[in-house]
């Protein structure tokens, strides 16, 4: 019976797909936008860095006529979790 082998090309290739679908699975933030909490519009990031400003991180979602929704303003409901993440990580 003939034995298959695999060409070591072939071997690392997959195993640093794999890598890199761990690495980027788990330790991935969820995306953020200073907007407004009323309106949820785009606003300039020094609203939200500025105790004075306007603006509040509004995380996730999608932008539609230049109104975001489908996000949180509460970073922690909407982390991602991934593959062989358990969703309770700290950091």
């Amino acid at each position: 019976m003939a034995r298959r082998r695999l060409r070591s090309s072939t071997v690392i290739l997959g195993g640093m797909g794999l890598l890199a679908v761990t690495i980027t699975s788990c330790g991935s933030e969820p995306d953020r936008r200073c907007v407004d909490p009323v309106t949820r519009e785009k606003l300039p990031g020094y609203e939200c860095s500025n105790k004075n400003g306007n603006g509040s991180y509004y995380y996730g979602g999608s932008s539609k006529n230049g109104s975001y929704s489908g996000g949180s303003f509460d970073k922690s409901a909407v982390d991602r979790g991934g593959f062989g993440c358990s969703g309770t990580g700290g950091g």
